[in-house]
């Protein structure tokens, strides 16, 4: 396999840091990724030429861009007008991974408080964006991104039965929030592991729904047998992209780059890459 190894810049910029795009110029120097997965942000919306041009002459690439994550809070609160407001910042996104030279997006397609309390609103609205991502060339992933009424393979299930051609990003801290993070290996669910063609890798510590928990942790600094779920990842042939996720900024806005370059050589020796 040739998994490409990338870092997710929201890994390393955020509000701490002003959320700083120039600072992946330093960060570049430094980390032992192949590429990177470009976390739009909402101050960005307006700016995606200004924010695209910086990034002209960056010497590794952005595979996958993830979607900006009120996008999915508009879509599951659904009031008037959320849609479409949704489905017009969905294009910005589509517009920036365009300029990137992305070829993936990462989409909540559920998010926030809301989540997933009307889930057939969410499902419609998935075919609307896809439409648009097609149109920029782009493929389209859902992610398994944690509910507060249901779960998200029960979802996916959902909306695999509606859209059978359908492309998912599994993350492993948000399938371990659910407890279902070796569902994904069983032979009852190969229909859905077909369909995964991006992976984010995080740790989790806690219980099953434990919101005070649900952070993005580094590899094994909590509870995920990093070392099974790898053994079925390799058996299972992916040859797909892996995003690191795992927060490397401090309450400062200090980059632990160190960290995140242990995390890459973790996946590298666990997966390949």
């Amino acid at each position: 396999m040739d998994n490409r190894i990338l870092c997710s810049t929201g890994a390393l910029i955020g509000r701490p840091n002003g959320r700083d795009y120039r600072l992946l110029n330093e960060c570049v120097k430094y980390l032992d990724c192949d590429g990177y997965e470009f976390m739009m942000y909402d101050d960005w919306y307006g700016r995606t030429d200004e924010v695209a041009d910086f990034f002209a002459d960056f010497p590794k690439p952005f595979p996958v861009l993830h979607a900006e994550k009120s996008v999915g809070d508009l879509i599951s609160r659904n009031e008037q007008g959320d849609t479409e407001r949704a489905l017009g910042l969905f294009e910005e996104n589509c517009m920036m991974a365009e300029k990137l030279g992305s070829e993936k997006l990462v989409l909540h397609l559920w998010n926030g408080i809301d989540s997933d309390k009307d889930f057939p609103h969410n499902i419609a609205v998935y075919r609307y964006m896809r439409d648009i991502a097609d149109r920029y060339g782009l493929l389209l992933t859902v992610e398994n991104v944690v509910c507060n009424r249901s779960d998200p393979m029960t979802h996916m299930k959902e909306l695999t039965t509606e859209y059978p051609d359908i492309s998912f990003t599994f993350d492993t801290k948000m399938a371990e929030f659910h407890g279902q993070l070796m569902d994904i290996c069983l032979e009852e669910n190969s229909h859905i592991w077909e369909r995964v063609k991006h992976l984010h890798i995080n740790d989790y510590k806690g219980g099953v729904m434990d919101w005070q928990s649900l952070k993005t942790l580094h590899i094994g600094d909590g509870q995920i047998d990093f070392e099974k779920l790898s053994a079925f990842i390799r058996s299972a042939g992916y040859g797909g992209d892996i995003t690191i996720e795992s927060t490397s900024f401090d309450k400062t806005g200090h980059i632990f780059l160190d960290r995140m370059n242990e995390d890459i050589r973790r996946v590298r020796s666990l997966i390949g890459g």
